[in-house]
């Protein structure tokens, strides 16, 4: 029985057969892992998931307003200290995305740019914003974020704490 090739997240290692990945400076994550968002500073227990392109975040209660002649919008997030409670963000679209759903309708999304903390490497990068209520984790980490600075063991969860200095 042999192992399946590891790559960095975002490189899939079948796209150059015989061709080493890279490991040198990237981190071991779990699949599971507590990422904190900027400049909020608000930690999540999120999921690290290698098959999503962008990141997405639980983002309740949207309304789109202009600020300075831009797109901006207003979010809630439930508290990941209290379910109680919720925590309201605002934040510039930077662009919209539709999506097809499992039932052939489609669902526009918007996308802003947060900036989270994995472990001790800060990364500012594309967000999409769902309602994520009925799913395990508020947070799902993309390759967006995770690309050329973990590795994730599929087998282990908080292998990493996040750690970095406030941007």
């Amino acid at each position: 029985m042999s192992a399946a090739p590891v790559s960095a997240a975002g490189q899939a290692s079948s796209d150059k057969p015989g061709k080493s990945v890279r490991t040198k400076d990237l981190a071991i994550a779990g699949y599971v892992e507590n990422v904190k968002i900027f400049p909020e500073n608000l930690t999540f227990e999120s999921r690290m998931d290698t098959g999503a392109t962008t990141s997405s975040l639980n983002a309740l209660n949207q309304k789109r307003f202009e600020r300075a002649g831009k797109e901006w919008i207003r979010f809630d997030v439930i508290d990941p200290e209290n379910d109680n409670k919720k925590v309201t963000l605002e934040r510039e679209i930077v662009r919209n995305v539709r999506i097809l759903r499992h039932d052939g309708n489609h669902q526009r999304r918007p996308v802003v740019r947060i900036g989270f903390c994995i472990g001790s490497s800060y990364r500012e990068g594309d967000v999409s914003l769902q309602d994520r209520t009925e799913l395990s984790y508020q947070l799902l980490v993309g390759r967006n974020h995770m690309k050329n600075l973990v590795l994730i063991d599929s087998a282990h969860k908080h292998l990493l704490g996040p750690d970095c200095p406030r941007p």
